[in-house]
């Protein structure tokens, strides 16, 4: 499919009345799966940094839960500035801060200030849902779905190609390398994106304070957002669970019969490539009327993934399909989500995605910090057990919302 034609300067074109171009749709996704990398690019090389800093499975976890946990606060107290600011020099900014923080991490001298510094790459790589909801803003309604599919495919390549490249370059130079890596990407992208992305939409100002209680405000008085806020929360809590015990498990931290290389458990990422894939497709048929089948859809696959993953014996086969499998449902039911938050107030979506997503990578914090403790009890049989149980109680969450909504609309 061709791009728009490009600006007289050379820069994406900015949105037609026909909606966002696709051209600016690719670059969001580009700037969704950089930013965002950079809380995932230490998971495949936990079991180095345990060792380097001589600290236990549970605490090497740690340094996870703290980019996610800044990512959290990031969420809360950045992110609604889209609604505000100007988000031309907003992105880009924190993405410099990024490129700092990132920086930092390398350069730490121990754990402590590991811990520290990958907070503040939490905070910063926050971006990536700064340009979520612009994507969405900027997008007519009639293809709203499919923009958001295409950005949050790009956020997800991210996630899952962070791994991949973060094990072959540690393979090479070390965890460190992988961290001075993406401050160098990062720093890269900050002066491409605010150069080349139009100019933003003047909006009316508002203080910052009251801006921040709007968020409250929506979450009481819209019970949509609540019950999407509640799904994203197990969503998540599964796939970082899974993400950040994977990696001791191939590494045969426990005894088991897997020993990979970083850059090996790195490529295991790539199995669930083929959820970032789908997404498109499950922003279609939101876009189609079918927003309902498609969320009962995401959990019934990400039980099935769950179950896959947790094969007795763990078999190869097994858990490679089971990664497919699971991804593709996380990222269906993230995006079921997504499409319906954003159906809400058309002028207040950084603030609609500032309540779900803080909701959602508390699920993150939640995740990590249980699989940790988990794995060190129980190995991956109990971390499984715990995945299944996040997974059904989704989707009785979601069959008890659904018969909920029906109710509450269905003629007296």
């Amino acid at each position: 499919m061709p791009f728009d034609p490009p600006g007289p300067d050379g820069s994406p074109p900015p949105p037609t009345a026909t909606g966002i171009s696709r051209r600016l749709v690719l670059l969001f996704a580009l700037t969704c799966g950089v930013s965002v990398s950079s809380l995932y690019v230490l998971q495949p090389v936990l079991e180095e940094i345990r060792t380097d800093f001589s600290v236990s499975t549970s605490t090497a976890a740690l340094v996870v839960t703290a980019a996610q946990f800044g990512y959290a606060i990031g969420l809360l107290l950045l992110v609604p500035l889209g609604d505000l600011w100007n988000r031309k020099v907003l992105a880009p900014s924190m993405m410099a801060a990024s490129a700092v923080s990132l920086l930092l991490s390398g350069l730490a001298p121990g754990f402590g200030a590991l811990f520290v510094a990958s907070l503040l790459v939490g905070v910063s790589a926050a971006t990536a849902q700064i340009v979520v909801p612009w994507s969405s803003s900027l997008a007519l309604p009639s293809d709203r779905g499919r923009v958001v599919g295409v950005v949050m495919s790009g956020l997800l390549l991210g996630i899952l190609l962070a791994r991949v490249v973060s094990g072959a370059i540690a393979e090479v130079g070390g965890w460190r390398a992988v961290l001075f890596v993406g401050a160098a990407l990062m720093a890269i992208l900050a002066v491409v994106v605010y150069l080349l992305v139009p100019a933003d939409r003047t909006r009316p100002p508002q203080a910052y304070g009251a801006l921040l209680a709007s968020v409250g405000r929506m979450i009481a008085t819209e019970a949509m957002l609540r019950q999407r806020m509640a799904l994203g929360f197990l969503t998540m809590f599964g796939f970082s669970a899974m993400w950040t015990s994977i990696a001791f498990l191939l590494s045969g931290s426990r005894g088991e019969r897997f020993s990979y290389s970083e850059a090996m458990i790195g490529a295991f990422a790539l199995a669930g490539v083929a959820g970032a894939v789908a997404a498109p497709m499950f922003g279609k048929l939101a876009d189609r009327g079918h927003l309902r089948g498609a969320t009962t859809g995401a959990w019934v696959i990400t039980v099935a993934g769950w179950l896959l993953l947790a094969w007795p014996g763990t078999p190869l086969a097994a858990l490679l399909v089971g990664l497919v499998v699971f991804d593709f449902g996380v990222q269906a039911s993230q995006l079921s989500n997504q499409s319906a938050i954003y159906s809400l107030s058309p002028d207040a979506r950084s603030r609609v995605t500032t309540a779900y997503m803080v909701t959602y990578f508390a699920g993150a914090v939640a995740g990590s910090v249980a699989s940790g403790y988990a794995y060190d009890a129980g190995g991956w049989n109990l971390l499984c057990i715990i995945g299944v149980g996040s997974a059904v109680a989704g989707l009785l969450l979601w069959a008890g919302i659904d018969r909920w909504n029906g109710r509450v609309t269905r003629p007296r």
